[in-house]
């Protein structure tokens, strides 16, 4: 089946990731570049995103654009990612050229944070839709068009890997508790809390030189080689998920284990579900005081640092099919049939 992707190349970016997946499987694919669609001076960026729905600038010409493509190349299967920027009458267009289109639905269009009304409308002319959260299904199912899947996200094999370090580039990347992410205001919260009650965090992403009282352990973001060195070496890796994206899991969950991590998790459904009870492979919390306490019990404990990322790691890349390729293939034959 050929497949145009729909999503952002660069290589952490779940379109790279679908990218890659579509060679590993022999899968003729080409990719249409969404950052297209928000070519524009950053001011007018930020008015169409505030004023106008998060509609980017350029969505109209994107989703021609599209269009055309697919008049040329013909694919199968147009596979898009998130709220990408395709209007509903390029969808329309698509379907009525008899190309099937699915969507990997990456956040909760329902979160008002993301909520778009222009992908909003477009978003029951798909044929299939597949999403990582549960939360979102009924919803989905309410739409009365789009056969809806539930799809978790996955790793990336090229990129999420232990790495190979001396025992000083080991002591160069270690720290005690270790965040990769964004600096949502709930995720913020809890680091702060955690500042205060005396652990040393280390925190990597956007948003955080905000928060005063956290600069002291704020670094860059990190890259794919910094990302498996920081995660490799961190004696607690933190995973939290969204909760205003109603996530039972997050991208995290099964890149954390990939890289070999040891694991701090958010007690989640979806989480117990892929971990088993807790100490199987990961350690569990449900409140800042149960996070403090299990960081602190990891901390004290380098040889149980050392079985929970053996566990988790056999867990979900030896055990489990859980590459972006094993996703794609549920993707592909689902769209077949």
């Amino acid at each position: 089946m050929s497949v145009l992707l729909v999503g952002n190349p660069q290589p952490t970016h779940i379109g790279g990731h679908w990218l890659n997946a579509a060679r590993h499987l022999d899968c003729p694919a080409s990719l249409a570049n969404v950052n297209e669609a928000s070519v524009a001076p950053r001011l007018v960026r930020m008015l169409w995103w505030h004023l106008l729905g998060h509609r980017p600038p350029r969505l109209e010409s994107f989703s021609a654009g599209l269009v055309k493509r697919c008049s040329i190349e013909k694919p199968r299967l147009v596979l898009t990612t998130g709220l990408a920027p395709v209007s509903a009458s390029a969808l329309a267009q698509l379907r009525a050229m008899g190309i099937t289109i699915a969507n990997f639905l990456t956040d909760d269009p329902w979160n008002r944070w993301h909520r778009a009304p222009w992908f909003m409308k477009g978003l029951r002319s798909y044929h299939h839709i597949f999403t990582p959260r549960h939360a979102n299904e009924p919803e989905l199912h309410s739409l009365q068009g789009p056969v809806v899947h539930y799809l978790p996200f996955a790793y990336a094999p090229e990129i999420h890997f232990p790495p190979s370090l001396s025992l000083d580039e080991r002591q160069k990347w270690r720290s005690d508790v270790l965040f990769i992410g964004g600096a949502d205001a709930e995720r913020s919260g809890i680091m702060t809390e955690l500042v205060r009650r005396g652990l040393n965090a280390s925190l990597w992403g956007g948003g955080w030189l905000r928060h005063p009282s956290l600069r002291a352990h704020v670094h860059e973001h990190a890259g794919p080689e910094q990302f498996r060195n920081l995660v490799s070496c961190a004696a607690v890796n933190l995973c939290l998920v969204r909760r205003a994206n109603r996530d039972g899991h997050s991208m995290r969950t099964f890149e954390l284990p990939a890289v070999g991590g040891c694991m701090l998790v958010e007690d989640t459904p979806d989480h117990r579900a892929l971990f088993g009870p807790d100490g199987e492979c990961v350690r569990y919390f449900t409140s800042i005081d149960q996070m403090d306490q299990q960081a602190r019990n990891l901390l004290a404990a380098p040889e149980e640092q050392a079985r929970l990322a053996a566990s988790v790691q056999q867990r979900i890349c030896t055990e489990g099919r859980n590459t972006y390729a094993d996703r794609l293939q549920s993707i592909l034959q689902s769209c077949a049939a």
